[in-house]
């Protein structure tokens, strides 16, 4: 069962998508306060950036309310899938393993993620996966 292909959100647009899976369905404003915590960012900037986003797919926007409310469209898990699944076709030519062998080289794990990995292969290979 072949899943849709959703647009490749930007760096801005996944900080954006990072907000809206933490605190669900939000305004603009409410948005715009979140990302200024990391940096400051105009509110024109915030709505220019959610009304893209509702372009592309990314978000959906409920026009109601006088103030529009924006959610994510998909879930923070199956934007992950996606990500991973383009980067791991398009710079490891499919495999799994290398994409795993290199970001572990690269971004080393401690004990407890290497112990879900574990665990995570172990029940891979029993639902013979």
């Amino acid at each position: 069962m072949a899943r849709r292909s959703s647009p490749r959100p930007t760096d801005g647009e996944l900080e954006i998508l990072r907000i809206l899976w933490r605190r669900g369905t939000s305004s603009v404003r409410e948005v715009h306060v979140e990302l200024n915590r990391a940096r400051p960012t105009g509110y024109t900037t915030a709505l220019k950036l959610l009304q893209i986003m509702t372009e592309k797919g990314l978000v959906r926007r409920d026009e109601k309310s006088r103030a529009h409310l924006y959610e994510a469209v998909d879930s923070r898990e199956g934007t992950q899938g996606s990500l991973i699944r383009d980067l791991a076709e398009r710079a490891f030519g499919g495999s799994a393993a290398e994409l795993v062998q290199r970001a572990l080289s690269h971004a080393p794990a401690s004990s407890e993620e290497l112990a879900r990995i574990r665990k995570l292969i172990e029940d891979l290979e029993r639902r013979g996966g």
